[in-house]
């Protein structure tokens, strides 16, 4: 009978530990698989720079560029560049806007000579984008000349946004840049612009990020300012009054070395960072991040060392960066994988390839920019082993076909669009070790060239076989 009890202790005891093991384990699990954080950013100054562009991060100091290291949005109005982005998400997580500096150097635009307008997108998933729109700012203000560095934040004590941005002007004699507010809902229409941050005499502030630190003491609020200065300051209303905690000469940074600051708080532990574009000794920019326990005390951050982070393959300058949710970051990953920019050859003009031109579609030779014929073949926007085709120079944008003609359109997210812009890839109809595309929603129907241009087509001759059969290739 003792023997029979040690047994059943014994066994008692192991189901227990097992239990008790995965107790332990599945907390780790579940912090290991917690959703990371996302940071949208511009490059520099080329033309291609000039863009937005994703990176990943699954633990908020290691980045992943997003879609290959290639942009994600362009703007086509307004300057045709975008700098500076802000991403914000609405409280209840339904809509989201990336608001950026309409400037584009190099490219007709100078630092002295910019745009008084802000460039706008938004979405309701974090993917799929609107058209973009100009949202004026700088004109609101009496002299304003440009409207750089946008960021906004949701106001519970006005139930709306505040958006805020530096903007040169001449006030009391003095012309310099200062940061100016203002109340929004919809980021279309703003109220009359007010000072908000105004160093003392001549010196000029641009670059402002503030974030909320709630459940915090004694204050709500922290916003770090390019100010010459680089000064840190808590606030528990964001248009109320803010006092001054410090600046960032403790950790060497001083003067204007420091640009784009953004907050980011760890998921799973109570620190922050805090992401400067810094001018490091060489001349290169870059963004650094600094930690601390508490944003507050200044006396607490710390520059990290280079080796315990990674920005990843892409210059990173002036972003925004945002904690994800799970289903976000699903979404998110999904779209941009690292997917190479591919061309449709023409089977029987074999000099010629698949472009847009003015977003109408045809097979041209010489194509040039080159990046008029290249297109990401994503998985298809309706149905299950499908493709649709992405333009690289214009992203978010779909090889589509209405009323049996082709365009490239931007994508609206409608089910519509979806099943207009995806194709089953199939052997070559003129020869199979090539690859010809049959329409989703029409099967009947393919993709050919006549006269050309694209159309999608019954396939009923030598010639339209011909016609629709095309090389993909890099």
């Amino acid at each position: 009978m003792s023997a029979l009890r040690v047994r059943l202790t014994v066994i008692l005891l192991a189901v227990c530990l097992l239990f008790t093991g995965q107790a332990l384990t599945t907390p780790q699990r579940a912090a290991a698989a917690d959703p990371g954080y996302l940071m949208v950013h511009f490059t520099g100054d080329s033309a291609t720079g000039q863009m937005l562009y994703l990176a990943h991060s699954t633990d908020g100091l290691h980045w992943n560029d997003l879609n290959g290291g290639a942009p994600i949005l362009n703007s086509m109005i307004g300057t045709k560049g975008v700098r500076d982005p802000a991403l914000v998400r609405s409280p209840d997580g339904s809509k989201y806007w990336i608001i950026a500096t309409d400037l584009c150097i190099r490219c007709g635009s100078t630092y002295t000579n910019g745009s008084p307008n802000f460039v706008v997108w938004e979405s309701t998933d974090l993917v799929t984008w609107s058209k973009p729109w100009l949202l004026g700012a700088a004109g609101l203000i009496p002299g304003g000349k440009n409207a750089w560095a946008p960021e906004a934040i949701w106001n519970p004590e006005t139930n709306d946004y505040v958006l805020y941005w530096a903007t040169n002007a001449t006030v009391n004699g003095i012309f310099k840049y200062r940061i100016y507010s203002a109340r929004t809902k919809d980021f279309r229409t703003i109220t009359t612009p007010q000072i908000w941050i105004d160093p003392p005499g001549s010196t000029p502030v641009v670059d402002t990020q503030m974030t909320e630190v709630p459940g915090t003491s004694p204050y709500r609020y922290l916003r770090v300012s390019g100010d010459g200065q680089n000064n840190v300051e808590g606030s528990n209303s964001i248009l109320g009054t803010w006092t001054n905690l410090g600046n960032l000469s403790s950790i060497g940074l001083t003067g204007n070395v420091v640009e784009g600051p953004v907050w980011m708080k760890f998921r799973d532990r109570n620190e922050w960072a805090l992401y400067i574009d810094y001018n490091n000794p060489q001349g290169v920019r870059e963004y650094r991040p600094i930690l601390t326990t508490n944003p507050f005390d200044v006396s607490t951050y710390r520059l990290q060392d280079a080796t315990s982070y990674d920005m990843g393959g892409t210059p990173k300058r002036h972003g925004a960066i945002m904690t994800l949710t799970a289903a976000e970051e699903s979404r998110v990953l999904a779209r941009w994988p690292n997917t190479p920019a591919q061309r449709l050859q023409s089977y029987n003009f074999q000099d010629r390839y698949v472009r847009q031109i003015n977003f109408d579609v045809r097979i041209d030779p010489n194509v040039s920019p080159v990046e008029d014929s290249q297109f990401r073949i994503r998985p298809g926007l309706a149905g299950t082993g499908t493709v649709s085709f992405e333009s690289v120079n214009h992203p978010g944008y779909f090889l589509r076909h209405a009323n049996y003609d082709f365009q490239l359109a931007l994508y609206d997210g409608s089910s519509q669009f979806a099943a207009d812009a995806t194709f089953r890839k199939v052997a070559g109809l003129a020869d199979s070790t090539w690859s010809s595309f049959q329409s989703y929603n029409h099967p009947d129907r393919y993709i050919r060239h006549y006269a050309y241009y694209l159309k999608l087509d019954p396939i009923t001759t030598t010639t339209g076989r011909s016609d629709a059969t095309f090389g993909v290739t890099s």
